[in-house]
Parts: C-alpha cells; sequence; structure tokens
C-alpha cells in the first residue's frame, strides 16, 4: 500500500478554512444543496478531515503542494496511534464533548516538535497567540500539557503521562530538561573549558529562553563565580579567579 493517499480537489479550501470563514462561489447552489440533505453546511469537510486524522494520532493533513490552480490534499496512511486515541477518548468522557480541533492540533504539534511556545503554535496552526495561549492553558487543566517558565519565557511541552502512554519515558526528561542547578554546574563547565560563555552560549547550551539565560548569568554573577565583560547582549562571562574555584 501506498504510505500516502492524495486527494486532487479544485476549489477546495486548503488548512486555512480552519480559521477563515467560508465563502461559497455559488451561494444558491450551496443553500439548495444542503436544503435536499446532499451536504451538512459548508466550511466542515476540512474540520472533519483534520479531526480524523488527528484523533487517531496521525499526521496533519498536509496541503504543501497545493497551487493557485487546485488544492491537492496529502493523508498518511500510518497506523493508527492506539494509545493517544484511548487518551482522546478519555478526555471526550470526562467533557461530555469532542475536544476542540484547536487542541488536537496542539497536541499533534507538541508530539512533533516536542517543544512549543505559544507564538510557535500561533504560526503553527494560524491563530492569533492569545488563542494559542488559551488552547495550551487549557491542556495544561487537563493534564495533558506541562508549562515551564513564566511570561516572555514560557514553553509547553507534553505530561509525563502522556509520554509514558505512548512508551517514551526518556523523551519526557530529555524535554523537561535539568534542574536549576543542573544548569548552572552546565555554564561552570563551559567557563572552565572554554574560558568564556555569553547568553547566547548559555541558551544553546541549556535550552533556554535569552531571558532565563540572562537570569541565569545574573544569578552566578550575584554568588560571585563569575565576572561581567561588556553590556547587554554582547557581554561575556568569565571565572573571578581560577585557582580560586580549583579550576586551575
Amino acid at each position: 500500500m501506498s504510505p500516502n493517499s492524495q486527494i486532487h480537489c479544485p476549489e477546495m479550501p486548503p488548512r486555512e478554512s480552519l480559521t477563515t470563514a467560508p465563502r461559497p462561489r455559488n451561494r444558491t447552489l450551496a443553500d439548495a444543496m444542503k436544503r435536499v440533505g446532499m451536504v451538512e453546511r459548508s466550511g466542515r469537510g476540512v474540520d472533519k478531515i483534520y479531526r480524523g486524522m488527528l484523533r487517531f494520532g496521525r499526521p496533519e493533513p498536509d496541503y504543501r503542494r497545493t497551487d493557485v490552480y487546485s488544492v491537492v490534499l496529502q493523508l498518511a496512511t500510518v497506523d493508527a496511534d492506539e494509545a493517544f486515541l484511548k487518551l482522546v477518548i478519555e478526555q471526550e468522557s470526562k467533557r461530555g464533548q469532542e475536544l476542540p480541533i484547536d487542541s488536537l492540533i496542539a497536541l499533534a504539534a507538541l508530539r512533533e516538535l516536542k517543544r512549543l511556545s505559544t507564538e510557535k503554535l500561533a504560526t503553527h496552526f494560524q491563530r492569533e497567540a492569545a488563542q494559542a495561549k488559551r488552547t495550551l492553558e487549557a491542556l495544561v487543566e487537563m493534564g495533558l500539557v506541562q508549562a515551564h517558565g513564566n511570561a516572555r519565557g514560557r514553553s509547553y511541552t507534553l505530561t509525563a503521562g502522556v509520554y509514558q502512554l505512548d512508551g517514551e519515558k526518556a523523551a519526557y526528561t530529555r524535554q523537561v530538561g535539568f534542574s536549576a542547578l543542573q544548569h548552572e554546574q552546565l555554564v561552570l563547565s563551559y567557563v572552565r573549558q572554554h574560558g568564556r560563555i555569553a547568553r547566547a552560549d548559555v541558551a544553546d547550551l541549556c535550552r533556554l529562553s535569552p531571558d532565563q539565560s540572562a537570569k541565569l548569568l545574573k544569578k552566578l554573577k550575584e554568588q560571585g563565580l563569575l565576572q561581567q565583560h561588556g553590556e547587554r547582549r554582547w557581554a561575556t562571562y568569565t571565572f573571578i579567579s581560577m585557582r580560586l574555584y580549583g579550576f586551575l
């Protein structure tokens, strides 16, 4: 069997239909088809396709081959993820209704990308950042997503329970990352090996946001472990005394 199925359909709305109100080219014909029961209502097809794929743990529908003349829909025919489907069914049973399509898209994005900010999710599913944040925080309340950090540096991962359900316990530990103490030790070890460190180095080393990296360096500076050279984002940090801390 081919790993993918393709549907070519001119004038079919692509992914933007999830956020754009449907506008039939012939409203009279569309209304007539609804009255005779040939269609439910305009704009429902894309939602159903997304829900049908994501609910079973499959990849999102792929519209990347769409052009100005036609919409090309590619559906992955991989096996359903039974553990994820069970999780969705349990949540829907608790709520007494289907999970919102935004929630399914967010969960799928987190399964693929592992960690997301509200801005990245907003771009991913074409919503305002405020809507993306509401979606993620709702998933936090459901116990499906875990938030890390505060304010601008806040990011989200799947919870340990979701990773365990998928049999990926180690993946959760990798995504949650190191404790604050481990971050400090990583930075000090880096300075020991390379002589100095900048905020960008800390962000890359510890997988922290620029603000979180700056706070970590400030903390080490206030503890008397590092001294600052330069200002703002161009600043670098070295040990106050290599001998004092036993690094020579």
